[in-house]
């Protein structure tokens, strides 16, 4: 399953512990050039080691968004990782953009893509007993990542997960 992934699902998976998550559930993972320079300013040393092991493995690929046109374009609506990551997804055909970002999602749906979030993981984690439960983990996602999630989706997430 060709993954494209920006930045937010790559570092905040990392600061919780479950960046592996992804190379378990997606084999290898694209991200963007600015995906990698922005571990730099990650501010938890562990996290940017975990993210630069994972790029040296393999199963994390740094790749760049050929097509600047349509970076260009979705610049006047949303942040530069977020239009590469969904340019890059569309010059691969990729199967799937992993994106956090309200609007980055629904852009990437506009565009024929198809979107997961990290909730997505975590909860594909859960079902297939790779995370023992949800609730710690959006409450790691919380409180260690600073991450923010709605109340109605948190809830909606943990009655799918089962809790």
């Amino acid at each position: 399953m060709r993954t494209v992934s920006n930045t937010s699902p790559i570092s905040n998976l990392a600061i919780i512990g479950q960046l592996d998550l992804l190379r378990e559930q997606f084999g290898k993972v694209w991200i963007l050039l600015a995906v990698f320079a922005e571990s730099d300013r990650i501010a938890h040393e562990q996290t940017r080691h975990v993210i630069l092991q994972a790029i040296e493995s393999g199963w994390l690929v740094v790749h760049t968004a050929a097509d600047i046109h349509v970076v260009n374009l979705l610049l006047s609506d949303l942040h530069r990782g977020e239009a590469e990551a969904i340019a890059l997804a569309l010059e691969m055909k990729a199967d799937l953009l992993l994106i956090d970002e309200r609007e980055g999602r629904r852009i990437a749906r506009e565009s024929g893509l198809t979107v997961r979030g990290i909730l997505g993981v975590l909860l594909r984690g859960k079902k297939t007993g790779r995370i023992a439960t949800m609730k710690t983990s959006i409450e790691k996602l919380k409180n260690q990542a600073g991450f923010f999630i709605a109340t109605e989706l948190e809830k909606s997430i943990l009655v799918e997960a089962g809790e």
